[in-house]
């Protein structure tokens, strides 16, 4: 039988305090370097001394505390394809195994690669909701479920962590839109702040004891979050024990005196900024007191100390005690395949059998069809992005895997975009850096046409000062002969030459409000030149770095951008539909592209780029088989989705993309996936989809109604509910029993323990889903009043394998929180109150014989169970 229940005092002690005696030596040690630190020193190590690190302090043995990026994989501090990092599938995907043991084991390689790239301090998870299908970053944050997201966070916590590096958790919180980020309010009531948006961090304070937490840029209520004392101090640390640091995201620390007694101990990046010489300053002014300055160093020397960078303090996790080496390439393919998810796979003839898996021994000729198919999107666009030294598209993986006597027929049939994008295949970089009398200052390979140098990601030797302009410059070997297009997009002065041949000459400037675009910019078409299939050509793009006086950091970039080039769309689409024709299969993969999925915007629609959609009608017309493939980090329409036989969607799967793919396709490996946030036929039908502010505010007006709550809420059907995913397999589900908890059991109701059968032919793994549905007319709370709550929550699940024919056991625990609701105590007149973001009242329960829903998805659901809850 499957246990799962979380071992709560287990989970606590991965701080790495397993004893009373190593705790209090690192406690010693903290206070001991503090004691030996004057006031400007301190101001020092709560700001940046750059854009990744904060200061070493040689005399009291404390090493620089490097921070990286790293939800998808630990990029470094250098913007370099030189350290190549392995990249694996979208925290979507890593949600949709519903596995936080497999995420926990992701947390473990990140450390690993953290630990490699001299990074101590994580930049993940980030474990906001999808309260919206618009969400442009949705892609890096893991569910629509507060359970979900927590459980699949935790885990990862819990990995890294024991790898000896901090877990960052973020963005906290209710940041959960791009639009205006750096400046919106999001206007959240206290009861859907406690139940939705704080859940997860709550959950993964409780389980996985994070070492850092980073406070977003939105205003929750009124107050910016670096500021948010009700949040920070109140709850975060006063409720929930939290004893780690609270570090900004970079550039949204705001004021000096009110980060700091908000609760913000890092102001990144720097040295220019709200701490540093600003914060002694205010010291010495009286407008803090130094005690409160002693609080914040107090916590970034005991995260030194926690991850081995304080001399005398031992560290969390001993050199000995680390997880053993993880194969990063073959975890990153066993996430992707656990990740896919079959949305629907149907008989392509009457009584016949299911299109997949598709036997490559029954088969001559397998059709496969579209730009992604080749070029693979493996990441979503903004601050997540890496650079894996091995990218496996689709193409790529079914070469590998399909028999040599099974014709593979590729075919464009249509883009994911029309735009330009960075230089990429067939390109071979470098950037080279001079001075402004022309010398070479220094050169370093590149792994494509885009250049970003943030803070201290300059080759060796080369400072911001003596830059006067950086090239890139290179081959280009075209796949395809005819006019290719180029471009730039960036800040500066460019001049781009191709082959010889001067395409333009000019300015480049970018207006936009959020400040990340601004410096990445919009492409822009610079001309077009003839170039023949498999002849290099030589390639060049020099920019005079153009750097504004009131820059918050030091930075330079720019991107070379090219396309194909392009043919007529209904030419590309009838020779796709042909081929499918001629083959015995047709496996059609579509996708978003950056300029639809990134940090920084939202999406306006759901709708799939160019004429992908009418691509795969075409196919389907053509070839009864035909598989469809989702390659997105986020829901996206599927108009067609009831007229093709299958449909797998992917996610943004990494870089053993078309490997795991591969293994699926061809029934190697089973589709594990299950979806972690409901999928809308139509933009239109879902409930919640506001993400712009008006007049700076966002107001969250459904309340506690997100996700499949909402959807139920409004009598509305999605394409696929929460929770969906078929296997290769069939599951009876036999048995379900309630056990209430011992009397020691405050946080649980107690456990449903669940028994399945696998009918089917294949062995299979099947997620176990357990819902909690409230009472028949029990929706009464405080007073009497009427509290309206979600007809039904995820409780638990729990994963199960099985042989054909065998039977498994799983007890998954019930907790608590699940019958309980928020209660908020409003303020008397003049008082504090929501606007504040102060909260101010308690967990409720609300008695009543409860319903365990046990089954495979929200609308799948096999078997009941009644839960008696007593009064609190």
């Amino acid at each position: 039988m499957v246990e799962r229940m979380e071992d709560g005092a287990a989970a606590r002690l991965r701080d790495g305090t397993r004893a009373g005696a190593p705790d209090a030596a690192r406690t010693a040690a903290v206070e001991r370097a503090l004691a030996r630190l004057d006031l400007d020193t301190k101001a020092r190590l709560l700001a940046g001394q750059d854009m990744w690190s904060l200061p070493a302090v040689p005399a009291i043995g404390l090493e620089s505390l490097v921070m990286s990026d790293g939800p998808i994989g630990v990029r470094g501090v250098r913007w370099s394809a030189d350290d190549p990092s392995v990249a694996l599938p979208s925290p979507t995907a890593l949600a949709a195994t519903w596995d936080p043991e497999l995420a926990r084991r992701a947390g473990r390689l990140l450390a690993q690669e953290a630990r490699r790239k001299g990074v101590r301090v994580l930049l993940a998870p980030t474990v906001n909701l999808h309260r919206s299908p618009l969400g442009g970053r949705h892609f890096e944050a893991y569910s629509e479920d507060p359970r979900l997201t927590g459980e699949i966070g935790a885990g990862c916590v819990a990995g890294v962590q024991e790898g000896g590096v901090a877990a960052t958790v973020k963005h906290f919180v209710a940041n959960d839109a791009e639009t205006e980020r750096f400046t919106v309010d999001n206007r959240v009531d206290p009861r859907a702040l406690r139940e939705l948006y704080l859940a997860p961090f709550e959950l993964i304070v409780e389980r996985a004891r994070p070492w850092a937490l980073m406070a977003a840029y939105n205003a929750v209520n009124g107050t910016t979050m670096t500021e948010h004392r009700p949040l920070l101090q109140e709850v975060l640390r006063g409720e929930w024990g939290f004893d780690g640091c609270v570090v900004s995201d970079w550039l949204a620390a705001r004021d000096t005196v009110r980060a700091l007694r908000g609760g913000l101990d890092i102001a990144m990046p720097g040295p220019a900024g709200v701490y540093g010489p600003a914060l002694a300053a205010a010291v010495r002014a009286g407008r803090v007191g130094e005690e409160e300055v002693d609080r914040a160093v107090r916590r970034v020397l005991l995260l030194a100390a926690r991850t081995g960078a304080l001399a005398g303090a031992p560290p969390a996790v001993a050199a000995a005690e680390l997880p053993a080496s993880v194969d990063g390439p073959e975890l990153a393919r066993e996430i992707a395949r656990r990740s896919l998810v079959l949305l629907r796979n149907e008989p392509v003839a009457p009584g016949g059998e299911p299109a997949l898996p598709i036997d490559p021994g029954r088969i001559r000729s397998l059709a496969l069809i579209g730009a992604a198919a080749r070029d693979a999107r493996v990441l979503g666009g903004g601050s997540a992005q890496v650079f894996p030294e091995r990218v496996v598209s689709p193409l790529d993986g079914l070469r590998a895997a399909l028999p040599t006597e099974v014709l593979l027929d590729h075919a464009v049939g249509a883009d994911f975009g029309e735009e330009l994008t960075v230089a990429g295949a067939g390109f071979e970089l470098r950037a080279r850096v001079r001075a402004r009398d022309g010398r070479v200052l220094g050169d370093q390979s590149l792994p494509g046409g885009e250049l970003r140098w943030l803070g201290g990601d300059l080759p060796p030797g080369v400072s911001f000062d003596d830059i006067h302009s950086v090239e890139t410059y290179g081959t280009f070997t075209p796949r395809v002969g005819g006019e290719h297009s180029f471009g730039t997009r960036g800040l500066g002065g460019f001049r781009l030459t191709v082959a010889g041949r001067p395409l333009y000459e000019g300015e480049q400037g970018a207006e936009h409000p959020d400040p990340f675009e601004a410096f990445f910019g919009s492409p822009v078409r610079r001309g077009g030149i003839e170039l023949a299939a498999g002849q290099p050509v030589e390639v060049s793009l020099r920019c005079v770095v153009a750097t504004p006086e009131d820059a918050p950091v030091r930075a330079i970039g720019f991107a070379l951008l090219h396309r194909e080039p392009e043919r007529d769309p209904a030419e590309l689409i009838e020779e796709a539909a042909a081929r499918a024709a001629a083959a015995d299969a047709a496996v059609v993969v579509v996708a978003t592209s950056e300029r639809v999925e990134s940090e920084g915007f939202d999406r306006t629609d759901l709708r799939l780029p160019g004429r992908q959609d009418e691509l795969v009608e075409r196919v389907a017309a053509a070839n009864p088989r035909t598989v469809v493939v989702v390659n997105s980090g986020a829901p996206v329409e599927m108009p067609w989705r009831e007229r093709v036989a299958a449909v797998l969607l992917s996610w943004f799967p990494g870089q053993e993309a078309g490997a795991a793919l591969a293994e699926v396709l061809l029934g190697a490996a089973e589709p594990g996936g299950r979806l972690p946030t409901t999928w809308p036929a139509r933009l239109a039908d879902a409930p919640v989809r506001t993400v712009a502010p008006r007049e700076g505010r966002l107001p969250y007006t459904e309340g506690v109604f997100i996700g499949y709550p909402a959807w139920e809420r409004a009598g509305s059907t999605p394409a696929y509910w929460f929770g969906h995913g078929l296997g290769y397999t069939e599951w009876a589900y036999e048995s379900a029993a309630f056990e209430p908890a011992g009397a020691d059991g405050a946080q649980w109701l107690g456990a449903v323990t669940v028994r399945v059968r696998n009918t089917g032919a294949r062995p299979g793994r099947e997620v176990v889903q357990l819902y909690l549905a409230v009472p028949e007319g029990g929706d009464e709370g405080a007073g009497g009043a009427a509290v309206e709550r979600p007809a039904r929550r995820l409780a638990g699940f729990a994963s199960v394998r099985a042989e054909p024919g065998d039977c498994a056991e799983v007890r998954i625990p019930v907790p608590a929180r699940a019958a309980e609701y928020w209660a908020e105590t409003l303020p008397a007149e003049g008082g504090e109150g929501p606007d504040t973001g102060r909260t101010t009242g308690r967990w409720r329960r609300i008695p009543g014989t409860y319903t365990a829903e046990v089954g495979r998805s929200l609308a799948d659901r096999r078997l009941t169970v009644p839960v008696p809850v007593a009064e609190d």
